[in-house]
C-alpha cells in the first residue's frame, strides 16, 4: 500500500522524532538506581572529601544514592581506566584532577586516551598552591628566592609528593620558567615531605594550601606566594608568583567526568546540577573551608581546561624528564 505524500511526511517526522523524545525521557528518568563515582586515591584525601560533598549534594538533588568507590593506585590510572571500561550509561562517574593532564605524557603506554575517551561533565574546583620555604632560608619574597637559588645552584632541595604530583609539577614549571637550579626530591606522598620540609631537611616546597596552611600561620614555614593567576581566599594577603614571574600558573583543577558516549542529556543534567551547587551558600562554603576556590562551568569549557592542561604539562614534563614513580 503506497501512503499520500503528507501522510508519509507526518509518520516519517514522528518516526524522526522517536529517538529524540527517547533520550529526553531518558534523561528525566535518569537515575533510576545509584550512580557510582570513582576515585583514584585512598579516602581523605582531596578528591576523596570533593567526591563526597558532591555526590551527598547529587543525592539530595536527584533522589538517589551516589556512591563513593575509591580505586587508588598508579596514578588515578587505575580507577580511570575502570571507568573508560564501563558502560556509558551515567551510573559511572570519575573524579578528574591534575594527575589526568599530566599522566598523559609521564606514561609511557597507557591503555587509554583520556582526553578521547573520558567525557568532561562539570569543573567543580580549584585548589591553590604556595611556593613555602623552611624558615632558615633567607629570603622573603619571590624575588630573593630566585637571586637565592641563583647565587646558591644545586643546594635547594625540592621536596614533593612523588614524580608527576602537582607539587613536582609546580616546581619543575618554575625552575623553566626563571632558570632557579633546585634539586628534586620525590617522597611517598605529601605528608613525609612536609615532615622534612618542616624539619629542615628539605628547604622548599610548591604544597597545596590545605596541607600547609597551620604550618604557615603558626610560623613554622614561609610562604613567599601562591601559585595561581590570582589570589587565594584563604591568604588574601599573598602575592602571586606571577606577580614576579609573568605568566606562571600552576594549580589543581579538579571536576567529573563520565565514560566517552555517555547521553548529552545525562551530562548536561549533571552539569546543571553540580553547577547549582557550587553557587549554593553551604557548599561553596565547605570548599572554601578546604582552600578551594569554585569553578562553574559548561562540559565545553570544562574540555577546553583539561585539553589546555595536559598541553601545558606536557612541555613540562617532557623538559624535566619525570618518569613515574
Amino acid at each position: 500500500m503506497k501512503l499520500p505524500r503528507r501522510s508519509f511526511l507526518r509518520l516519517a517526522a514522528g518516526a524522526a522524532a522517536f529517538p529524540a523524545a527517547s533520550r529526553m525521557a531518558g534523561a528525566q528518568a535518569y537515575p533510576s538506581r545509584p550512580v557510582r563515582i570513582v576515585v583514584g586515591y585512598a579516602a581523605g584525601g582531596g578528591q576523596d572529601i570533593l567526591a563526597r560533598l558532591i555526590g551527598q549534594w547529587l543525592s539530595e538533588r536527584l533522589g538517589q544514592s551516589f556512591i563513593i568507590e575509591n580505586r587508588p593506585g598508579g596514578g588515578a590510572n587505575i580507577a580511570t581506566e575502570a571507568v573508560v571500561r564501563a558502560p556509558p550509561d551515567g551510573y559511572t562517574l570519575l573524579t578528574v584532577g591534575p594527575a589526568h593532564a599530566v599522566n598523559a605524557t609521564l606514561y609511557d603506554k597507557l591503555n587509554f586516551n583520556f582526553l578521547h575517551d573520558i567525557a568532561p561533565v562539570a569543573s567543580v574546583t580549584v585548589n591553590p598552591s604556595v611556593l613555602e620555604v623552611h624558615p632558615s632560608v633567607p629570603v622573603r619574597s619571590v624575588p630573593q628566592f630566585i637571586a637565592y637559588g641563583k647565587a646558591n645552584p644545586g643546594k635547594l632541595n625540592m621536596a614533593s609528593a612523588g614524580n608527576g604530583t602537582v607539587q613536582h609539577m609546580s616546581g619543575e614549571l618554575f625552575k623553566l620558567m626563571t632558570g632557579v637550579d633546585l634539586v628534586h626530591v620525590p617522597y611517598r606522598g605529601a605528608a613525609p615531605a612536609i615532615a622534612d620540609l618542616l624539619g629542615g631537611q628539605v628547604q622548599v616546597m610548591f604544597d597545596t594550601v590545605i596541607s600547609s596552611i597551620e604550618y604557615i600561620k603558626a610560623g613554622k614555614l614561609r610562604a613567599l606566594a601562591a601559585t595561581t593567576a590570582t589570589r587565594t581566599e584563604i591568604l588574601p594577603d599573598l602575592p602571586t608568583i606571577s606577580d614576579f614571574v609573568p605568566g606562571y600558573e600552576s594549580s589543581s583543577a579538579n571536576g567529573i567526568g563520565a565514560p566517552r558516549g555517555t547521553p548529552a542529556e545525562i551530562i548536561d543534567r549533571l552539569n546543571r546540577e553540580i553547577n547549582a551547587g557550587l553557587v549554593d551558600p553551604r557548599l561553596k562554603a565547605k570548599f572554601v573551608e578546604l582552600g578551594s576556590t569554585v569553578l562553574p562551568g559548561s562540559p565545553a569549557a570544562y574540555a577546553k581546561l583539561l585539553a589546555d592542561e595536559t598541553e601545558k604539562w606536557a612541555k613540562v614534563v617532557k623538559a624535566a624528564g619525570a618518569k613515574p614513580d
